[in-house]
């Protein structure tokens, strides 16, 4: 029967090598898939993973309609054996609804890969729909680490190195400036329940280190 398959985890836990990996296999056997991608690293339209690896791909905009799309295309007269949304976190609990009609009603299994929870732990909104339909949640299983050494199970932003909790809940990563802070270095980072609730990033961590808490003491007095 065919599924509708959420595969989450943290950032850098490899959903976009999965991704590609699983259109690779299907490909290779002659099936043709409908690949679909939304402000994915590379670039628009694009599908790609932090190994390098790309592929190209459908750029899922805000009002598209999924399972509209689909159709579309197999009227008139492609093929689509399977589908792959790439980065599914950021979208609309409608998109989700779609993507679920595709599985029921056009027979083809749909691969959903994307983060759970936002830089503040919150659900995305995309996420949760898919938690709540998908026949089939997958964890992945490669331990993205935290700072410290521990497995990550949080995401979140930084800016200037320093970890935020308020903000737009999408904001692209590793760029200069966003609407709140226009100078500063926006980016991105795994790290365990523990740090993520001390706000404690690689970067402060360093800096902790080199502030020693106890004084130097003068022995010659």
């Amino acid at each position: 029967m065919p599924e509708l398959v959420f595969f989450s985890g943290t950032m850098d836990c490899g959903k976009s090598t999965l991704a590609l990996q699983i259109e690779h296999n299907r490909s290779s056997r002659g099936l043709q898939g409908m690949i679909y991608s939304r402000n994915d690293r590379a670039g628009h339209g694009k599908l790609s993973s932090r190994l390098g690896l790309v592929t190209e791909a459908v750029e899922a905009a805000h009002d598209m309609d999924f399972y509209a799309h689909v159709v579309g295309h197999l009227s008139s007269g492609g093929r689509v054996d399977y589908v792959i949304a790439d980065e599914a976190q950021f979208l609309a609990p409608e998109q989700v609804d779609q993507l679920a009609r595709v599985v029921d009603d056009l027979q083809l299994d749909v691969f959903a890969f994307g983060i759970t929870t936002d830089f503040r732990s919150k659900l995305f909104p995309g996420s949760q729909r898919l938690v709540e339909l998908a026949d089939r949640i997958e964890v992945l299983q490669v331990e993205a680490l935290c700072w410290c050494g521990a497995r990550a199970t949080h995401n979140a932003r930084t800016v200037d190195g320093r970890m935020v909790v308020e903000g737009a809940q999408v904001v692209v990563g590793d760029v200069v400036g966003d609407v709140d802070s226009p100078h500063a270095v926006v980016g991105y980072e795994v790290l365990c329940r523990r740090h993520h609730r001390r706000r404690q990033t690689s970067a402060t961590a360093r800096a902790v280190a080199l502030s020693p808490d106890v004084l130097p003491v003068d022995s010659a007095k």
